[in-house]
């Protein structure tokens, strides 16, 4: 396998004409077909051949109905789990620490974001057990700090994948930076951050589907931040 040499979480080559405009109702539609069979107990992966195929879907257009699509039950359960931004002040939260970044680095890069079933906004990058740092990390993570000292956070405990590589020294990054700005973070490499966030009382910010099927509070940071980027490459597949 090749380094990951990139300095951008950007777009795909092929991405301005899989998901330029006109390929929007079809990939809309493939997200509601699926979202019906997942919430009829089909399974993801023939659910998702089924609809890729009727559509003639590509990869990408695959992986992002993927990340788009939930049930029925887990839509609602998220929804009744949501704590608004503005109920923040004075609450310890936790963070997903690599899906927070690396959907706030390509939200800096334009690189495609994805709005889903459930609201919440995901991107197609693709760690695969090694995460490389790129221009926009240092900027990404000034800008989750600031909104969450804005949003007066009483902690913040960051969470990264121990089995991916440079996972510690992303860790020692977050924490300088901390260091410099006076914020009240702790961070820590685990080997499986997701049960600990699931089994936490703190609020949960992530974007995960398995983590927000099973937390007891989360709250939508990435949709604040994306706002306050403003020219991020948003595909709206909410329906």
């Amino acid at each position: 396998m090749s380094p990951d040499t990139r300095h951008h979480r950007g777009a795909h080559p092929a991405d301005a004409e899989l998901f330029h405009a006109y390929q929007l109702p079809k990939l809309r539609q493939a997200v509601r077909e699926l979202s019906w069979l997942l919430s009829r107990s089909y399974q993801m992966t023939s659910a998702l051949k089924l609809v890729g195929d009727r559509h003639g879907l590509r990869e990408r257009q695959r992986l992002a109905v993927l990340r788009s699509s939930c049930s029925d039950e887990s839509k609602e359960r998220r929804r009744a789990t949501l704590l608004p931004m503005n109920e923040l002040n004075g609450q310890n939260v936790v963070v997903d620490g690599f899906n927070l970044i690396i959907t706030i680095e390509a939200a800096l890069s334009r690189g495609p974001l994805l709005r889903g079933a459930d609201l919440c906004i995901r991107d197609l990058s693709s760690v695969h057990g090694s995460y490389r740092s790129v221009h926009e990390t240092e900027h990404a993570i000034n800008i989750i700090g600031e909104a969450l000292q804005s949003m007066g956070v009483s902690s913040v405990f960051w969470l990264l994948d121990r089995p991916v590589s440079n996972s510690g020294r992303l860790a020692s990054k977050i924490a300088d930076l901390a260091t410099r700005s006076g914020w009240p973070w702790k961070v820590d490499v685990v080997f499986n951050p997701d049960a600990m966030m699931m089994s936490s009382a703190d609020v949960a910010i992530t974007s995960d589907a398995t983590v927000l099927d099973h937390v007891s509070r989360w709250t939508d940071l990435k949709s604040h931040l994306i706002n306050r980027i403003g020219d991020a490459w948003l595909i709206d597949l909410s329906n």
